[in-house]
């Protein structure tokens, strides 16, 4: 917020109480916290995290298992699972159809 000459010159106005970080009180100080504080909630996040990433990776392991290729054991990214997916569904789709 700007302050016009004579409001910098009041010391008294309440806008100016907040110019400074250091000013802030009550329940903004406390909001801000100290940065010790997280490291355990930081922990238990990526801890959540690692879990669905392996919970994740092993659902596109077992994907890769069901799809046919060329070697067998040809590795392949996630978009190329999922596209190979769709395409080998699809080719199934007509095959039950014929």
């Amino acid at each position: 917020m700007m302050l016009s000459p004579d409001q910098a010159a009041d010391s008294d106005h309440p806008s100016s109480a907040h110019s400074d970080p250091e000013s802030l009180g009550g329940t903004d100080a406390k909001v801000l916290g100290n940065v010790s504080d997280l490291e355990p909630y930081r922990s238990a996040h990526a801890t959540r995290e690692r879990i669905r990433v392996e919970a994740f990776n092993l659902a596109f392991a077992e994907l890769r298992k069901l799809l046919p290729t060329l070697p067998p054991d040809k590795k392949l990214s996630k978009i190329e699972i999922l596209r190979l997916a769709i395409c080998y569904i699809s080719y199934l789709n007509h095959v039950l159809d014929v």
